[in-house]
Order: C-alpha cells, then sequence, then structure tokens
C-alpha cells in the first residue's frame, strides 16, 4: 500500500510539474547559399503549453523580416537615430523571410499571418492546446540574410556570415504572448529551449557557436555540422572562411573568442580570460554550459565607452587594461544572458545593472589605482584638473548625471524599445550599477554579494524577474530595501540631499538633513577634520527632513555623501562647515573641468571668434559650466577685435529650472553683447528673457514646443551715411515655436509677434521635409507675415520683411558681415523670413510678405529649388509684386554647409547676366556648439 501511494504521488508530482520545467525542442536543418546570402531552413518545432489557458495560436518571433522594407519598426527605429544608411540602401542587402509552407505533425497546413509588425507572426492551430500538451509546427522557409552594416550581424565585406535571429523563435504566453518587434534593442525574449541543428555550408567555412558541435564533417564541397544545446536562449553562429577565434581552456568553462589586441600576446590573453571567468564564477556561481562564445561583434554593439575608445596610439592605459575590460564586459553579459531567464525589454536594468557592479568590482579588485584618463593624469597640462583626481569607476556616476542634469534621465524599469540611445547605450546601464553600488555600501557588501550570487545560483535557467531578486536581498539584510526597488529604480527621480541646520549641544551636534526630492532613500553622513573621517553614520531612508543626533569632538565639518557612493544629482550643498564663512572656497581654473563639489568652481579659457567689422577677436572667457550643466550659468568674455581696435565682447546669467511634467523646462536669464555691425560702428544689446519648454513623457518622441518672451534692447552708433536710422530700439517678441523633427518627417512652425514703439508685426514659419521610400526627398517652406502698424519711414526697410537677406535688427543670426552689400560676405544667406535665394526687387516688404521655398534632390546632396512669393509694399510706387527664383542647391550637410546656384528668376536667365560668381549665396555654420548638435541629436 505504502508502495502504491509512494508510485502515486511521484507520477503526480513528475507530471504536475511539466509546465514548470518543459522545454521547448527546435529542430533545424539549415543550408547555407553564399552566392544569394540566403539561408533554406527546414524548421520543427515542439511547443509545450506551460500556460493554464487552451492556446488556439501561437506567435513566432521573425526578426530576419524586420529588415524587408522601409517601414518597419526596425526601419523606423533606424530613421528615429537618423541613421539613413538603412533607408538608401539597396533592397538585396536588407534581408526577409519568405515562407513557403507551415504545418502540423500530420503534415496538415496550418494558416499563418503578419499583422502590421511584419516581424512577429501568428500561426493558428488545427486544433486548442491544452494545458501541459504539446504539439509539432513543420516550417518550410527561406531567410534572405541583411548585409552587416546595420546591426554587425549578417554578411560581412569578406563574406562571412554573422548570424543572429536566423530562425523563427517561439514566443512565450503567461496569460498574454510575450512578442514584440525588432526595435535594434538585441532583447528577443525566449524561453530556454533545446536546439538540434544541421547546418549545410561550403566546405571553406568553419563554424564557431556556443551550441555543442556533435559531428562536422566535409562530404564533397559541403560541410555538415550537428549542432545541439540543452536550455539554450541564443543560438548565435558565426561562419568564416579563414578562422579568427581563439579557444582558452580555463577550469570552469572554455571561452571562445575573436577579440584581440596586438599588445596583448596569446599567453597573457589565456591569463586574463582565466581571471574573468574565476571572477565571474566567486561572483555569481557556475556557468551553466561547457562553453561561451564572445565575440567582437558582441562587444562593438556594447563596448566600453570612454577613453578606451581612442586609437592605439595614444592609449593611455597600460598594456592589457583594455582589452581586460572589453572582455570583461561582454564575457559578463553573456554570463548572464545565458543564464538568467529575465524579461529582456520589460526587466533588463538587472543585467546591465549586475554587469556594471561587476566591473566596478573587478577594477576595485585589479586596478585599485587605475585612473579615468590613465597615465594622461599625469601630464603637466591635465594633472591640474580635478578631472585627472577621477577613479576609472567615477565615469559611471558622471555619465548618468549628464542625462539626470540635462532633465532626459529614464527610470530603470522603462521598457528598453523606449529608452533614448544615450540611455540604452550607457546611462542606464552605469545608474542601475552605481545603485548596486550605494546598495552595497548601505548594506554592507557582503550582503549584496550573497543577495546577488543568491539570485543567480536559484534563478538558473529559471523564469525570473527583478522582484524574486529583492525577496534573495531580503534573507540577508535586516535594513529596509524596498526604496531601492520601488524608488530608485522604478521612478523617474533624483537624488539631493542637503544639510539644513547643525545645532550643537553640549559635546553633541543635532543635524538637520533634508531630502529634496520626494522619494524617501538613505543617506551617509560624515564628520572630517580637515582630510579625516572622524565618523561615518547611515541615515535610515529620509522622505522629507529628519535630525539626528552626532558627536562633536574633533569635527569641523560635516558632509553628505562625503565618498560619492550614492549618485547624487548636486554634491555642492553637501557640506556644513562648522569654522568659517564658506562651505566651499573658490577655486579659480585655467579651462573648463568636470565638477568638483568640494569648491567653488570658476574658469578660464581664452576665446577666437571673427566678424569682418571687428576682424579676429581673442580675451579670456570667465565662466561657471562645469562638464555637467548647473542650475545658474554665467559667463564675461571680453575681447578684442584686432581689426577695429577695441574691446568688445558678450556676457549673460541664466537660471534653468528643469521640471518631470509636460513643461520639460523653464529657463530665464539677461545676456548682453558689444560688437562692431558695420566699420567703425558699434552696438550694445541687452535682452532679458524667458524660455518655457515642453516636451513629451516619451523622451524618444521628438515633438518640443517653446515659449519665448523677450525684450531685445538695442543701442547704436549713429551711422553718417545714413543720418535718418533709428539708432536705439526696443522690441518686445513673444515667440511660439512647435518642433518635430525627424529622418523621415521633418515639420517645424514658428508663430512670431514683436511690438516696438514705431512698429507691430506678426509672423508665421512653417517648414516641412519629407524623405519618401523611392529616395527622393522634399523640402517645403512658407512663410507670411504682415505689420499691425508700421510707423517707419517709407524708404527705410531696417524693419521690414526681407525677401533673401534680413536685416537682423534684433542681432540674433551669426552674420560674418552682417551690413555688407557687395562682396563675398553678403554672400552668406541665413534661411529666414522670404528664404530667396536670388536677389530680386524689391528685396524688402514694409507692408506684408508671403513666400514659399521648395526643393527636391536631383541626385544624393544635389537638389533643384524653387522659391515663389508675394510682396507688397505701401507708400510710392507700392503695391503688390510677384517673385520666383530657381536654382540648384549642393546640401553637403542640410542647415549647416550648402551652396545655392541660381538659375531662372524674375532677372532672367542668371548665368548669362554676368558676374555670376557673385550671385552664388551659401550657408556656413563654425559655431562648434552648432555643429556638435550633428553628432548629439541620434544619442538625446
Amino acid at each position: 500500500m505504502n508502495l502504491r501511494w509512494l508510485l502515486h504521488t511521484a507520477l503526480f508530482v513528475l507530471f504536475g510539474m511539466i509546465p514548470l520545467c518543459a522545454q521547448h525542442s527546435i529542430t533545424i536543418d539549415a543550408e547555407l547559399i553564399p552566392a544569394q546570402n540566403k539561408l533554406n531552413n527546414s524548421q520543427e518545432v515542439v511547443y509545450i503549453n506551460t500556460s493554464e489557458d487552451l492556446l488556439t495560436e501561437i506567435y513566432f518571433f521573425d526578426w530576419a523580416n524586420s529588415f524587408s522594407s522601409k517601414t518597419t519598426p526596425l526601419a523606423k527605429r533606424f530613421a528615429e537615430n537618423y541613421d539613413s544608411s538603412f533607408h538608401f540602401e539597396k533592397k538585396e542587402d536588407r534581408g526577409f523571410t519568405e515562407i513557403f509552407s507551415i504545418s502540423n505533425e500530420s503534415n496538415e497546413p496550418l494558416s499563418w499571418e503578419r499583422g502590421e509588425a511584419v516581424d512577429i507572426l501568428k500561426v493558428s492551430l488545427y486544433k486548442p492546446l491544452a494545458p501541459g500538451e504539446s504539439c509539432t509546427l513543420k516550417m518550410l522557409y527561406s531567410v534572405k540574410l541583411p548585409n552587416d552594416k546595420f546591426t554587425r550581424y549578417g554578411v560581412t565585406r569578406e563574406g562571412n556570415f554573422n548570424l543572429r535571429y536566423w530562425f523563427l523563435s517561439p514566443a512565450d504566453y503567461n496569460g498574454k504572448w510575450q512578442v514584440y518587434s525588432n526595435k535594434n534593442t538585441e532583447d528577443l525574449l525566449l524561453s530556454p529551449s533545446d536546439f538540434r541543428i544541421t547546418l549545410t555550408t561550403p566546405s571553406a567555412f568553419k563554424v564557431t557557436t556556443d551550441l555543442n558541435v556533435q559531428t562536422s564533417g566535409i562530404s564533397g564541397n559541403k560541410r555538415i555540422s550537428l549542432l545541439q544545446g540543452s536550455q539554450r536562449m541564443k543560438a548565435n553562429i558565426f561562419l568564416e572562411k579563414r578562422l579568427n577565434y581563439e579557444t582558452v581552456v580555463t577550469d570552469r568553462l572554455e571561452l571562445i573568442t575573436d577579440m584581440k589586441d596586438k599588445k596583448v600576446n596569446s599567453t597573457m590573453r589565456a591569463l586574463t580570460v582565466d581571471r574573468i571567468t574565476q571572477f565571474l564564477a566567486e561572483k555569481l556561481g557556475p556557468y551553466p554550459f561547457p562553453k561561451m562564445v564572445v565575440s567582437e561583434v558582441e562587444y562593438r554593439n556594447n563596448p566600453v565607452y570612454g577613453l578606451n575608445q581612442l586609437p592605439d596610439f595614444i592609449s593611455p592605459f597600460p598594456d592589457g587594461f583594455e582589452y581586460d575590460m572589453e572582455l570583461l564586459k561582454t564575457a559578463t553579459a553573456n554570463y548572464l544572458e545565458n543564464s538568467l531567464v529575465l524579461h529582456p525589454r520589460e526587466d533588463y536594468w538587472l543585467y546591465s545593472a549586475i554587469q556594471i557592479y561587476l566591473m566596478m568590482e573587478y577594477v576595485d579588485t585589479y586596478y585599485p589605482n587605475m585612473k579615468l584618463l590613465g597615465t594622461l593624469s599625469n601630464f603637466w597640462i591635465i594633472n591640474w584638473s580635478h578631472a585627472s583626481d577621477l577613479e576609472f569607476n567615477d565615469q559611471y556616476p558622471l555619465l548618468y548625471l549628464n542625462m539626470a542634469r540635462n532633465n532626459l534621465h529614464q527610470s530603470l524599469t522603462t521598457p528598453k524599445d523606449s529608452l533614448t540611445k544615450f540611455n540604452k547605450n550607457i546611462a542606464n546601464g552605469y545608474y542601475g550599477g552605481d545603485g548596486l553600488h550605494y546598495l552595497s555600501d548601505y548594506l554592507g557588501k557582503d550582503a549584496l554579494h550573497k543577495a546577488i550570487s543568491g539570485f543567480y545560483q536559484k534563478s538558473l535557467l529559471k523564469k525570473t524577474s527583478s522582484e524574486d531578486f529583492r525577496l534573495e536581498l531580503r534573507q540577508h539584510t535586516d535594513l529596509p530595501v524596498d526604496w531601492f526597488f520601488d524608488s530608485y529604480v522604478a521612478e523617474r527621480t533624483t537624488i539631493d540631499f542637503k544639510i539644513t541646520k547643525v545645532k550643537k549641544l553640549g559635546d553633541s551636534l543635532d543635524v538637520s538633513i533634508r531630502n529634496r526630492r520626494e522619494h524617501a532613500m538613505p543617506v551617509s553622513l560624515y564628520g572630517v577634520n580637515k582630510d579625516s573621517t572622524v565618523f561615518k553614520q547611515w541615515i535610515a531612508p529620509v522622505d522629507s527632513v529628519v535630525t539626528v543626533r552626532v558627536p562633536s569632538e574633533n569635527v569641523r565639518k560635516l558632509v553628505l555623501n562625503k565618498e560619492a557612493n550614492i549618485p547624487e544629482y548636486n554634491q555642492r550643498n553637501n557640506t556644513k562647515n562648522l569654522n568659517g564663512l564658506l562651505n566651499r572656497p573658490i577655486q579659480f581654473r585655467l579651462f573648463q573641468d568636470v565638477e568638483d563639489p568640494k569648491y567653488n568652481q570658476l574658469f578660464f579659457m581664452p576665446v577666437f571668434e571673427y566678424n569682418l567689422y571687428d576682424g579676429f577677436t581673442i580675451g579670456p572667457k570667465l565662466y561657471n559650466k562645469t562638464v555637467l550643466p548647473k542650475g545658474i550659468h554665467y559667463k564675461v568674455e571680453p575681447q578684442f577685435g584686432f581689426r577695429s581696435k577695441t574691446l568688445v565682447g558678450n556676457g549673460s546669467i541664466i537660471y534653468t529650472q528643469p521640471y518631470p511634467g509636460k513643461l520639460f523646462a523653464m529657463r530665464i536669464g539677461l545676456s548682453g553683447s558689444y560688437f562692431s555691425y558695420d566699420n567703425g560702428l558699434f552696438y550694445k544689446r541687452f535682452t532679458p528673457f524667458l524660455r518655457l519648454a515642453f516636451r513629451q513623457k516619451d523622451l524618444r518622441d521628438n515633438e518640443k514646443q517653446f515659449i519665448n518672451i523677450r525684450n531685445v534692447n538695442v543701442s547704436r552708433d549713429s551711422n553718417p551715411n545714413d543720418p535718418d536710422q533709428e539708432p536705439n530700439y526696443s522690441v518686445l517678441n513673444v515667440q511660439y515655436v512647435f518642433s518635430n523633427p525627424n529622418l523621415i518627417h521633418y515639420f517645424r512652425s514658428a508663430l512670431d509677434y514683436q511690438l516696438a514703439r514705431d512698429f507691430s508685426k506678426i509672423s508665421a514659419t512653417f517648414e516641412y521635409r519629407k524623405l519618401f521610400l523611392n529616395n527622393r526627398q522634399l523640402n517645403l517652406r512658407f512663410f507670411a507675415g504682415a505689420f499691425l502698424f508700421n510707423h517707419s519711414p517709407r524708404d527705410d526697410d531696417y524693419f521690414s520683411f526681407a525677401l533673401d537677406r534680413p536685416t537682423d535688427y534684433l542681432f540674433d543670426y551669426n552674420y560674418y558681415g552682417r551690413s555688407e552689400a557687395s562682396g563675398l560676405f553678403s554672400q552668406q544667406i541665413i534661411i529666414a523670413e522670404g528664404g530667396f535665394k536670388s536677389k530680386l526687387q524689391p528685396a524688402f516688404a514694409n507692408s506684408w510678405m508671403m513666400t514659399m521655398n521648395a526643393s527636391t534632390n536631383i541626385w544624393k546632396w544635389v537638389y533643384a529649388y524653387g522659391d515663389v512669393g508675394l510682396v507688397h509694399n505701401r507708400g510710392v510706387g507700392g503695391g503688390t509684386e510677384a517673385v520666383y527664383d530657381t536654382g540648384v542647391r549642393l546640401s553637403l550637410v542640410a542647415d549647416y554647409f550648402e551652396v545655392f546656384f541660381p538659375l531662372y528668376s524674375n532677372l532672367g536667365w542668371e548665368p548669362g547676366l554676368g558676374n555670376y560668381d557673385q550671385r552664388i549665396r551659401f550657408i556656413v555654420t563654425l559655431s562648434p556648439k552648432t555643429l556638435l548638435s550633428l553628432f548629439t541629436r541620434e544619442w538625446y
């Protein structure tokens, strides 16, 4: 009786556990056709219903098909990141999936379909699949492999093949289907599955893979490889004609890599691999598979950002360090992602947080004295700076704060496909890793290490989540940890503590500490005497204000977060000096530096500028802006003009207040300048201003709105050649701007109102740019402006609307020769107001103007343009006149470097009118800040 009961119980437990530990089985017979860059796949999937629901269909990831057109979610993501290579690439280089048949185990055809997302496949079952049951699906299809220039996977320039997302992957179901499109975030979700792959390639190709190579032999001119893997979430394969991978066998696993450094010999590489695998095994636990491939492709898609991206000949790090860190980062990512079954799009943050934290621990263990700038820290031109003092691990909070100070940070629980590029690749992982470093200091390093290794080993190859990590963490400490998950991880917040009050009571101090944010978090308090720490005390999570009592003996100042183990938004308010007037002394430094919270920093640097009338100008710039933006920025730039022989320059003070809602930021400030506007004539400009910026909650959305209010006050030297000019004036300017710039669709509109003593006018500008599927680009711009009243002299067009070259009476535009009527500098054009390129008459409108500018590409960066408009003037000889011009535009860099060649206009055929070289117009942007935006727009 007991034996029967035991057998019954064992069978019940065995079958009851099937939904928990059952694995899908994927069998693929694949043949590579290199001449067509194609794989012919015959695939069989045994799908087990591990849910409690009856399934009538099964979804598959078909991410190979995400390259099939210019309108797929992947293509749209490339466009959002201003990556035009995919859009302009030839169709045969993009890749796609062609499905021939899908059937069940009885070879009965099954219906299938794609939705709007062409990289998701839905297969309808012949009969419903009950919980715990399995079904077999047979699929016959081919995969056209894309060029590797898009994601580094696909066909390489050398004719090799890096295979990822090359087969149909069954989606997971947990009450709803966990299926989504490829957005180049490397986050396909595949439950641990059993793979059996028969791969046929030409005999010249060598096979490298994480999977076990059961057999590999040559038959005729074919190589047939049998690959097998159990509980795998990837099946990456690298096919090379010339093998670049080398194998290092350690006590723990066999590591195969093509990552090399010419400064690191094979013996040193082997020692590095052994140290890394030993470190990961000690910190996490044993790797569940006998071998791991660490590829250059994987590293290049997620590199070690920073100075170690510099060329070898100026590398500031010792031999082997860069190789060590590069291999460590990629190996750690594979170690975690191949072992932990976290949702790679929704719960990805824990992968990257543990990865970065382990990298920090590795540097502390093996490179404790490594500086962020490496040996550059010792150069006399750099070693004076605070940047030279930073440790290598200080880069993590620094790069996160770059986003937080710009109000562009995102919570760690933001889905991976909703992150901006900088946050996805850099800031969020760094913030997560630094958060674990924060926890380590708060809980104790041993408690966190036990929690991480315990979580890893208990969750190995089983579905898990960051919530399980929270539960594991609770088991290793009595201190509260929910604040970390509920506030630090889940909220788009920053951290900022301040000592507000200190009261001495006998031999003690009552210290009041304010949390300047809404979410409760712990903070460390230090008592300091000169450079020595008298005491360190952790304060339990503070939600508003807390007062703690600490000893006063030998304490000269109190400091919050002295060791910067908390990634705090503002550390400049963390110090309270008990025996002095200033909490932070003033520090003067040459050139901009990294922020040092111990000092009030002021910087000097030389500045060089040019305009025709002042010539080259040079002078010192005094300012407080560090590498990271602050709430208050000020600068003073006195300069000497070598042509005008006069002291000129500008200055400003600006306060910026970021906001977490749709009101993104408020900026208020004062600016002033003094420069020449003509030979021997100068102007002074003083402008108080207010700017409100609005942005969508989704920071990947480029839509922005601005309300600008300013009062521009100008005082000019009287021009003896123009005695009737109005030298001094004040203009109230209110402007609303809507902007949504994207690669495929670009739209910008502005509504502008101006009020002065002698005039009032209103104008509207609309710009639209469309990149079509056939690579044709259409640019349209519409401008309309009218005076509400205009008491200016009728023969004075200084405040009038301009057809081709605005007078710029508000001194907004960067004219190099603003008063020139002839010569090279008069040919500089800034597309504003009428936007014409030819110099036509009437050139101004003192009543109203309406124009439209259009252009379309003829070949690559060569465009045909045309402008039409109506110009109305009041007074003698006034009335409405129609104007037009046409020509060719060379757009080397749109809006930054362009040349316009007029052809036909109201003047006739312009190339035949003489002095044609003087009719050519150009746009040139020399401002470093403006040029920098070309490179930053894809990251932010």
